[in-house]
Parts: structure tokens; C-alpha cells; sequence
């Protein structure tokens, strides 16, 4: 289907226009620019437009007046014809060829050694289980007291209960003391409630 004419799509960029209209903003100097944003080379002539942030050719860089050509702000063909500020935008050539040139070479000189940083990765650090876990791992059977998968309560009250009764008959025997016997050495227990009277004085 074809573009309707309410739709316009924008234009290619041609590099040389013959547009004698001159855009009413100050000029823009090269020199404010970084290195890799304008190429000053006779055959390519262009840098980035500030205002819509896509290379744009310069007419008439070996003139008098070198300026921007008319270019719209979205994709040739795709985006919509928004005609971008910056057209017609005459340009100040203020930085010659060679020292662009040396200016490149010392950006690529600083940037080409630089190594890319290791990324230290942190140990993996295990979190400290809460209250309620070491309780829960407590509360298992371990390797030594197989517990065919029951809690180590119920095999603990198991156990007391097949001892139970052997343990009581062991108090009940440990409480008959012989008669007359007592431990060596020990004073006899006096057997009455001694009461102490109080001198007079």
C-alpha cells in the first residue's frame, strides 16, 4: 500500500543540496564537538546533528559557508517527515584536518590499552538456618539412631517406655536400706525436732 499524503515518511539524506536558505540559529562550531562526532574528510563531510542526534552530511565544507543539509529527525522511509531543527545550520569549521586527525589517534592511543576490569565474583555464602530449622533438624533421627523416618521424640518415648519399669524397680530397691546401716564416719540422724532453749541472760 502506499503512503497516503497526510502520511509522509521522511526523505534519504542527500549529501549535496543546492538550498540557498540559511537557518536563523547561531553557527555551529566543530571545535565543541568530541573527535568521533564530525568527519572533516572532503569526500564524507559530516557530523551528528545536536539536535536530532543522527549524522548528517555539510554541504559546502571547502566554501565559505558550510552548513547542514536539510534532513528530517526520524529513519529515511519509516519514521515520520519531521523536518529536524538543525537543517540549513550554518557550520564553523574551526579544527583543522591534521589536527582532527591527531586527535583521533590520541583518543584511540588512550582507550586501546585499557583492559576490561575482572569482575571478582563474591563467595556464595550459605545463610544461617533460623531458630525453627535447627529445632526441626534437632528433632531427626540422625545416622547413628536409624528411626525408619520417625521424629527422635517419638523414638526417645519409645525407649523410655521399654525401661520404664526397670528403672523404677532400681529407685524402689535403692531406697530399702538394710536396718542399722549407715554411711562410715557420719554422725547418727537425730530422728526427733530439736528445739533450742535460750540462755538467760
Amino acid at each position: 500500500m502506499s503512503a497516503s499524503p497526510l502520511e509522509r515518511t521522511a526523505r534519504p539524506r542527500r549529501s549535496r543540496t543546492r538550498s540557498r536558505n540559511v537557518n536563523g540559529r547561531p553557527a555551529l562550531a566543530i571545535s565543541i564537538l568530541k573527535p568521533h562526532q564530525y568527519d572533516l574528510r572532503p569526500a564524507c563531510a559530516s557530523l551528528v546533528c545536536p539536535d536530532c542526534k543522527t549524522w548528517v552530511p555539510i554541504t559546502g565544507i571547502q566554501a565559505k559557508k558550510p552548513k547542514l543539509v536539510p534532513h528530517d529527525t526520524g529513519r529515511a522511509g519509516k519514521d515520520a517527515a519531521v523536518r529536524c531543527q538543525g537543517s540549513n545550520r550554518l557550520v564553523t569549521v574551526d579544527v583543522s584536518v591534521k589536527n582532527w586527525q591527531e586527535r583521533l589517534v590520541d583518543g584511540h592511543a588512550e582507550t586501546g590499552h585499557r583492559r576490561r576490569t575482572t569482575v571478582r565474583r563474591k563467595p556464595q555464602v550459605t545463610p544461617a538456618p533460623a531458630v525453627s530449622q535447627i529445632a526441626a533438624q534437632k528433632q531427626t533421627a540422625t545416622g547413628d539412631e536409624p528411626g525408619n523416618g520417625r521424629p527422635l521424640w517419638l523414638l526417645r518415648e519409645l525407649q523410655w517406655a521399654s525401661t520404664e519399669s526397670a528403672v523404677r524397680d532400681a529407685d524402689t530397691r535403692r531406697a530399702q536400706l538394710p536396718a542399722g546401716d549407715a554411711p562410715l564416719g557420719a554422725p547418727p540422724v537425730p530422728l526427733k525436732t530439736l528445739h533450742p532453749e535460750r540462755r538467760a541472760s
